[in-house]
């Protein structure tokens, strides 16, 4: 797919944004028509609560329940780690989805989905009852034995995670060894553990001076994959693997995590054992537990749904939509990408309240995914990564349309520059 860069940088999903809605009425309501509740204040979740409240004119009701104040951007999180941002930039506030959209939002935290009643149980407020619900809860991490959090930094739900994960490189000795691993695939963000594995080479490639030739001892990144080979941008870090970094970073595919020793900070993995000064682990994910627990996942990872619409493909669970993370469709996982997937729920909800059907042939054949992100490879250089997903259907799936996967020929200085504007105009989509 030939894209320039200025291209790309507008790629916020706009193509779900181009579905024709209607409404049946340009005038607002004095009571809500419907009222969906969404769970979870990420990409997914606030993306769909002010699209339903724009795009329905304020018919539609949108409550919005998330624990936590602020939501912190995994986009972009990988520079704090060289301090090129703060987690602080990161932070969002739900004061524009309230005042500027008119959402309710609730600091609570779900429980449990009873499909049948139509109720959700929740931490304080206990049962309410939804017309549609709206389930963008994001991942948890498998359980690894002698995994400690405490001791072992994540950092891929970003926040105090990622404050700590840079505090350990930055104690780390000169030409010190750092290991980390790469989840079993799907995992959120595909190419997120490759440009941490070069962030990390380049700070302690620069503090040893080791990449500009006044340093003689290279520091050690290494990186142990779980998958077979690079999940995404396989050109771009194969590149910098060997040649940017051919010195420091060692990659060892089909590395699964077996064990954890946190104390004395050693993986043990299926390619043997790994001792490093500071050692990041990302675990295998899955959906949230609350869907596990409501039977919205069957035996599976994620969750089945239906991407025509988002809704779930268990029939006990009428009205009930799962976007972002969680789902299950062969889309990547990505903020970029849980903008796209609300855009086409929100689309399809307000056409359910107005009694209209998702599934014109029209509506079909405008169905279209994005995913795009930058991806930093130096201090001041990044590359991009970009495919787009269609509507098959013969096949009832989303597909990769052919020639639409495309990453850039080279990092560059433009790149690290425009990566800025891409997430800032991803941000404002999604929060503002």
């Amino acid at each position: 797919m030939s894209l320039t860069r200025r291209n790309f940088i507008q790629m916020v999903p706009a193509s779900a944004a181009a579905l024709a809605l209607t409404n049946g009425s340009t005038a607002k309501a004095a009571e809500p028509i419907h009222h969906v509740t969404v769970l979870g204040g990420g990409f997914a979740g606030c993306t769909i609560a002010k699209y339903i409240r724009m795009w329905s004119e304020g018919q539609i009701a949108v409550t919005l329940i998330e624990p936590k104040a602020k939501h912190v951007s995994c986009v972009m999180s990988n520079l704090v780690l060289n301090e090129r941002l703060k987690v602080a930039d990161l932070k969002f506030e739900y004061n524009d989805l309230q005042l500027k959209y008119g959402v309710n939002v609730i600091r609570d935290k779900a429980q449990k989905i009873l499909g049948p009643e139509k109720q959700i149980k929740l931490k304080n407020a206990g049962w309410i009852s939804y017309d549609s619900l709206v389930v963008a809860t994001g991942i948890r991490f498998d359980k690894i034995p002698g995994l400690d959090f405490k001791k072992i930094h994540h950092a891929w739900i970003a926040g105090g995670q990622t404050n700590k994960l840079r505090n350990q490189i930055r104690a780390m000795p000169d030409a010190g060894t750092f290991v980390m691993t790469v989840p079993k695939s799907p995992y959120r963000c595909p190419p997120g553990p490759y440009e941490r594995a070069c962030v990390v080479a380049d700070i302690l490639g620069r503090r040893s001076g080791y990449l500009d030739g006044s340093g003689s001892t290279p520091p050690r990144v290494v990186v142990l994959d779980a998958n077979p080979g690079i999940q995404a941008e396989k050109g771009t870090f194969t590149r910098a693997f060997n040649d940017l970094y051919g010195d420091i970073i060692e990659y060892i595919p089909d590395a699964q995590v077996e064990s954890v020793d946190s104390d004395n900070k050693v993986v043990h993995t299926t390619q043997g054992s790994f001792e490093g000064d500071v050692v990041n682990v990302i675990p295998t994910h899955s959906a949230q537990w609350i869907l596990k627990a409501s039977g919205l996942t069957g035996d599976s990872r994620w969750a089945d749904v239906d991407p025509v619409t988002y809704a779930t493909t268990n029939t006990l669970f009428q009205d009930v939509y799962i976007i972002g993370d969680a789902q299950g469709t062969a889309q990547p996982k990505s903020g970029h990408m849980a903008n796209a997937q609300a855009k086409i729920c929100a689309d399809s909800i307000i056409r359910t309240a107005h009694g209209q059907s998702s599934y014109t042939e029209e509506r079909l054949q405008n169905i279209t995914t994005n995913s795009a992100c930058f991806s930093p490879i130096t201090y001041d250089q990044a590359s991009w990564l970009t495919a787009v997903y269609s509507y098959d259907p013969d096949t009832g799936s989303m597909r990769l349309v052919p020639g639409s996967l495309g990453e850039a020929h080279n990092w560059s200085s433009g790149n690290f520059n425009d990566m800025f504007d891409w997430s800032n105009n991803l941000f404002a989509d999604t929060f503002k």
